[in-house]
């Protein structure tokens, strides 16, 4: 397996002519996901860079025994499963400091990976270490060999297979697909500190989230040249493209791990569905 750090992308050559190449590569996408015959080629990035400060461990959060397993082989494993036939690459974006970790945990629990994981070193946010796994695509992505481009944060173990086909279905069918749950909890603070009624319907958003690769890597483009650093992928698509994004139901065990009872809640549910081997 192709398992080398690959290092951190410079220059941005390729960032000038991207806007008709991006639609062509999308409509041709969006052409090859309607026959059945022919799945969409699919990157899958795993965002495995948190720390285990809030868990209150010493190490990051993505490697922490879970289950008999950890976090971020779960995550692996079942992006990979959810989106084969049509998965073409496995980014896993680590700390520099994970390297070790990261190797250990691929060797012991995906010893054999549909396609070769490819480990790249992430930035200082969650956006640059994005915008990290996209460079490390950007050939492929330019040169049309990926249709979509799934990311998921290695911290949310417990997304189901049908979700992720569910998710990869609809953002090859409409340009991009996020799952989210109703927040029903949610008031709007007018400029004089009254509650004012809130406008549409309003979900939290999960991971993964898939996108239509060439349109992605162009707002990511933009984004840099504009200094913008959304909070997930969803925020700079939103902001720097027009393609349109479906919201899918999210699932309620899809949660983030950032609390200690986050880790015991996961770990029971994960032996209840048997994940031990």
């Amino acid at each position: 397996m192709a398992r080398a750090p690959a290092p951190a992308p410079t220059g941005r050559s390729a960032r000038s002519a991207r806007s008709t190449r991006g639609r062509s590569h999308y409509s041709a996408a969006v052409r090859r996901a309607s026959a059945p015959a022919t799945p969409a080629a699919i990157a899958v990035v795993v965002l495995a860079g948190g720390s285990g400060l809030r868990v209150g461990r010493d190490r990051n959060k993505a490697y922490l025994p879970l289950g008999g397993r950890t976090a971020v082989g779960i995550s692996l494993r079942t992006m990979a499963a959810a989106t084969t036939p049509g998965l073409r690459r496995i980014v896993l974006v680590v700390r520099s400091d994970d390297l070790d970790l990261a190797r250990r945990a691929l060797d012991q629990e995906l010893p054999h990976p549909p396609v070769p994981v490819e480990l790249v070193v992430g930035g200082a946010s969650r956006h640059a270490s994005e915008e990290r796994a996209l460079r490390h695509l950007e050939p492929a992505i330019r040169d049309g060999d990926l249709d979509l481009v799934l990311i998921h944060d290695a911290a949310r173990p417990m997304c189901s297979p049908e979700l992720v086909a569910t998710l990869v279905r609809t953002a090859a069918e409409r340009g991009g697909a996020v799952p989210g749950l109703t927040a029903d909890d949610l008031a709007a603070v007018g400029a004089d500190g009254t509650l004012v009624p809130l406008v549409g319907r309003h979900v939290r958003v999960q991971t993964p989230q898939v996108f239509a690769a060439a349109p992605l890597l162009d707002a990511y483009d933009q984004a840099a040249v504009a200094g913008f650093e959304g909070t997930d992928t969803a925020a700079c698509l939103e902001r720097f493209s027009s393609l349109t994004v479906a919201h899918v139901a999210g699932e309620e065990q899809n949660f983030k791990i950032t609390h200690p009872h986050d880790l015991l809640i996961a770990d029971e549910l994960l032996r209840r569905r048997g994940t031990r081997d």
